[in-house]
């Protein structure tokens, strides 16, 4: 259920993986998917005070990454500007299930700006309007949510939000990005 990805970086996975680097700020990229709450409290409350916790970076709003957000009280919730417009405009379209779109619609999630802590932030369409990934240069750590998955698969972009025909241009601009270690999404 976890795994050390590099120093002071884990990986739990909970149906999507969720990422905690225990930096100066604590920071979690993605919650995983609600009906693995258990799995967070479980594993992760053994690495990190929820408390403590200042940052939650989303790569996007799909229920299977948010699901978790409110474990994190004290956090400021990040996400792009096009995932937080996408949120306003139809709730259930972007979060695809209806119960995790009522939950999350009030949640305060503020516009992630290009660089927070020590981390770049990517912006990456395709998957959805508003999909980012997140850069750690440090140990050339490519955060890449449901954009890029081990082997060269891509996320899919056939669902209300996605912009299939920005997919490419989102994947070649990572290709600048001289990863050492991938962490998806999901380990597909």
């Amino acid at each position: 259920m976890i795994s050390k990805i590099a120093k002071n970086i884990w990986k739990i996975n909970a149906d999507s993986n969720v990422y905690l680097l225990d930096f100066e700020d604590k920071i979690i990229i993605d919650t995983g998917n609600r009906a693995k709450r258990h799995i967070l409290k479980q594993f992760l409350s053994k690495l990190v005070d929820f408390d403590k916790v200042g940052i939650v970076i989303f790569t996007h709003l799909h229920y299977d990454h948010i699901g978790n957000f409110d474990l994190f009280s004290n956090a400021t919730l990040y996400a792009s500007k096009k995932e937080i417009n996408n949120l306003s405009k139809n709730a259930i379209d972007t979060v695809l299930n209806e119960d995790m779109a009522k939950k999350f619609k009030n949640a305060k999630v503020e516009e992630i700006p290009k660089k927070i802590s020590k981390l770049e932030i990517i912006e990456t369409p395709g998957h959805t309007s508003g999909s980012i990934c997140v850069w750690y240069d440090e140990e050339k750590i490519l955060f890449s949510g449901d954009t890029l998955f081990d082997r060269k698969i891509t996320g899919r972009t056939d669902l209300p939000t996605s912009q299939s025909d920005k997919m490419r241009e989102s994947l070649m601009k990572l290709v600048n990005y001289n990863f050492k270690i991938l962490c998806p999404g999901h380990d597909y």
